[in-house]
């Protein structure tokens, strides 16, 4: 099953990912943690002292390895971050992404990947989301299911919505503190994510009271699923300072409990997920891919392919 977590930049989703991530692994589900911002801290807040290799930075790779023998798709170069698969296409499963080699091993031994920073070559000139693309491609090949979990750590914001990534999975949780900035991006993702059936959840964070619960009642209504209470211990953890799970506060141990209770009972829609790749792939293909790589993006689509396992 595939969430990401969304919200405010400051609102913790960072954190509520790590902590999510942590906690299905604790269970000992196999968990996959992706870091798609464009501030690479995943790594940090789950305990490693250095940085995957950026996906970003072996696109060409990926997409070399994804096409496989389509013969929709000639070259890596003549594939976009919304290049869909096909019959020949290579398709990925949990363990491919598990144990693909860009990725480390956290204390915990879930797997993580990341897009990576820019670099020195990008400034001025590279749009963030030509890095996120490796990602969206990485998804649109996954046949996953029930049992194992990725984690995507997205951009801050409305940001979210500039690739069809936002798509890509069965559930997102939006991350929202109880001030008006907070519920003010829980506004804008829910009006953009409703056009295209995405399932959403609000996850009240740095809740320091009752009031708090009912500012983001009062205007999150029935989206609100959880909260997680101001906690000493995340503190600790954000700081580098030793923490396990069972440092938690039991309040906030049982929103992460109710966050894998609610992502194991949604029901997988290949359908939509098929729909929507073709979807985005159109609409980047006009905007900007065919004249960018010279050909008609519409020719990969293969009607013939079937979403799903």
């Amino acid at each position: 099953m595939r969430v990401a977590f969304v919200g405010k930049g400051g609102s913790g989703k960072t954190t509520m990912s790590a902590l999510f991530a942590r906690h299905v692994a604790s269970q000992g589900r196999p968990v996959v943690a992706i870091d798609a911002d464009i501030n690479q801290h995943l790594a940090l807040v789950l305990g490693l002292d250095r940085q995957p290799e950026p996906l970003g930075a072996h696109l060409t790779e990926i997409k070399e390895r994804l096409r496989g023998s389509n013969p929709r798709i000639p070259s890596a170069e003549a594939m976009v971050k919304t290049t869909p698969p096909g019959r020949g296409s290579t398709l990925l499963s949990f363990d491919d992404l598990a144990t693909d080699p860009l990725g480390l091993t956290t204390p915990d031994g879930l797997r993580l990947l990341a897009t990576g920073p820019f670099s020195e070559d990008d400034l001025g000139v590279a749009c963030y989301h030509s890095k996120v693309g490796a990602v969206e491609l990485l998804l649109n090949h996954l046949v996953d299911g029930a049992g194992s979990y990725v984690v995507v750590d997205m951009t801050a914001g409305a940001d979210s919505f500039a690739s069809g990534l936002f798509t890509r999975f069965d559930l997102t949780f939006l991350v929202a503190e109880p001030t008006r900035q907070g519920v003010s991006v829980y506004r804008q993702y829910r009006d953009h994510a409703a056009q295209y059936d995405v399932a959403l959840a609000v996850v009240g964070n740095k809740v320091h009271g009752e009031s708090d619960v009912d500012f983001l009642r009062e205007h999150v209504g029935d989206d609100l699923l959880t909260w997680m209470e101001h906690s000493a211990a995340v503190r600790a953890m954000e700081q580098g300072r030793h923490f396990t799970l069972d440092d938690l506060e039991p309040g906030n141990a049982d929103a992460l409990s109710l966050l894998r209770k609610t992502l194991d009972e949604q029901e997988k829609d290949w359908e939509r997920f098929g729909r929507q790749t073709v979807e985005f792939h159109l609409r980047n293909a006009r905007a900007w891919g065919n004249e960018r790589t010279g050909t008609d993006l519409a020719e990969q689509i293969d009607p013939g392919f079937v979403y799903g396992p």
